[in-house]
């Protein structure tokens, strides 16, 4: 395989943008190093031009766990800078925050506390530089309203940090309103308005439209036709994208859908759910209160199991309506002879049933387990995309198959688990070979719709990434 530049080249690029920026964005896919660019910066940074106050590093666990720490310890160049990772419980976060590091990492969901941790001691924050991996986590933020973690970094944010790293490979996975949360951490809504309300006022309009699923007209928000344009253009300073495709000689996976039909009587308790949001298995009955639960109804019957009523029937109490996913997957396993199938799936039935059917499936979100499979051990890996995004790495060195069993509307967990093995990992691990991603959907369903919009929202982000690789 050519590379028509070194990995040195592009690390080059991002550090010379990390230089010029003190808040920025990198927007870079799994495997192209965010992590270890980031800190090869922050070594700079703290150990030759001096910064004496520690860096935040937030992450989600398992990065801010093992992935930094890791990078620190794996790379020679990195040895003189001190990594640790505050994480556990209270008594614990609290001791690692007393040791004497550089660079501290914490997951999202301690935001809170450690915001507090430092207000009730009568401790300032002490913090000047944050970098935010996987910054999407940050897309809720509003100045009076969404989510508390958010909040709570958002209150030092400008007051008392100097300099602020947004990190992720997938900045509008649901469309460009995910930018203004994340951005607004970089310039105080300096770029896309000082408030989400005249960010939204500006750039997108209400329209009415069809529901996907029932057909029925709604009112949703709608991007203006100029808004693409002027918003790419307002963020191409401080945005900096690094594509694996213009660095290496490396081709798109090879995708396959594979479409079942639903049994007759199934396909008739489907639309009469579309209808009623009610349907009944026997003497069971499934039953969904709006739009949004009817949608997972229909997304879990597609797949072939339903959950029922917890008050009624109990927690996790799902009926089995059909088996032709679970027959397609078979099908393909025998088809690949013993090359392994990572296998995406969506809600804890579709997990019971996978591994009923395949019981010597390995459970990627057991650790043992996902041990086996870097060994290259078991022919079924089951995963689940909001489980498996971050710091879960080797897969590819045996796996070069991804099989969608269940379909989801986000785009990011998709993203990130078709990298577990994806083209760039394929070539980390020197190897020559295609990457084949295969979809089961079934016909005339909900799945249909989630696989047109994942499409559309891909067409966002490629545009806004591929305008601040023109804007290098």
């Amino acid at each position: 395989m050519t590379r028509r530049y070194t990995p040195r080249a592009y690390a080059k690029v991002a550090t010379e943008h990390l230089n010029a920026h003190e808040r920025c964005a990198l927007w870079a896919k799994p495997g192209m190093g965010k992590s270890v660019i980031t800190m090869t910066w922050l070594d700079t940074l703290h150990n030759i031009v001096g910064e004496s106050a520690p860096t935040l590093v937030l992450a989600p666990l398992r990065v801010a766990r093992d992935t930094w720490t890791h990078e620190a310890r794996k790379w020679d160049h990195l040895r003189g800078l001190s990594v640790v990772s505050v994480i556990g419980d209270a008594k614990q976060r609290a001791a690692a925050l007393r040791k004497d590091a550089q660079v501290y990492t914490t997951n999202y969901e301690n935001l809170v506390w450690l915001r507090d941790h430092f207000k009730d001691a009568g401790k300032a924050w002490p913090f000047r530089t944050v970098v935010a991996d996987e910054s999407t986590k940050l897309k809720g933020f509003r100045l009076k309203q969404g989510g508390v973690r958010a909040q709570a970094v958002g209150a030092v944010a400008h007051a008392q940090v100097k300099r602020w790293i947004n990190l992720t490979g997938t900045p509008a996975s649901n469309g460009l309103k995910d930018l203004w949360g994340q951005t607004w951490f970089l310039d105080a809504g300096q770029r896309l308005g000082r408030t989400y309300s005249s960010f939204e006022e500006r750039w997108f309009a209400y329209k009415r439209v069809k529901d996907a699923i029932s057909g029925k007209p709604g009112i949703v928000p709608t991007i203006l036709p100029h808004a693409h344009e002027d918003i790419h253009a307002r963020l191409a300073d401080i945005c900096l994208t690094l594509d694996p495709k213009d660095w290496f000689d490396i081709k798109d996976p090879v995708t396959n859908v594979i479409e079942v039909e639903l049994p007759a009587a199934v396909r008739v308790k489907y639309r009469e759910l579309e209808r009623e949001l009610f349907t009944m298995f026997g003497s069971q009955e499934v039953e969904a209160f709006n739009a949004a639960a009817k949608s997972l109804k229909c997304l879990q019957m597609a797949n072939g199991a339903v959950y029922l009523d917890p008050e009624k029937y109990g927690p996790d109490q799902a009926v089995e309506v059909h088996t032709e996913k679970l027959d397609a997957l078979e099908e393909l396993a025998a088809e690949t002879g013993d090359d392994p199938l990572l296998v995406a799936y969506q809600f804890r039935s579709d997990l019971w049933r996978l591994l009923k059917r395949f019981p010597d499936a390995l459970d990627l979100s057991r650790k043992d387990h996902l041990d086996a499979a870097r060994a290259g051990q078991g022919k079924i890996w089951l995963g689940h995309p909001a489980g498996m995004g971050h710091g879960v790495d080797g897969l590819q060195e045996h796996c070069n198959t991804l099989v969608f069993f269940a379909q989801d509307w986000n785009l990011e967990y998709h993203d990130q688990i078709l990298e577990r093995v994806g083209p760039m990992r394929q070539m980390q691990a020197g190897k020559d070979r295609p990457v084949f991603v295969h979809y089961i959907v079934a016909r005339g369903t909900v799945d249909e719709a989630v696989m047109a919009r994942r499409v559309s929202k891909r067409s966002v982000q490629d545009a806004l990434m591929n305008y601040m690789k023109g804007k290098r």
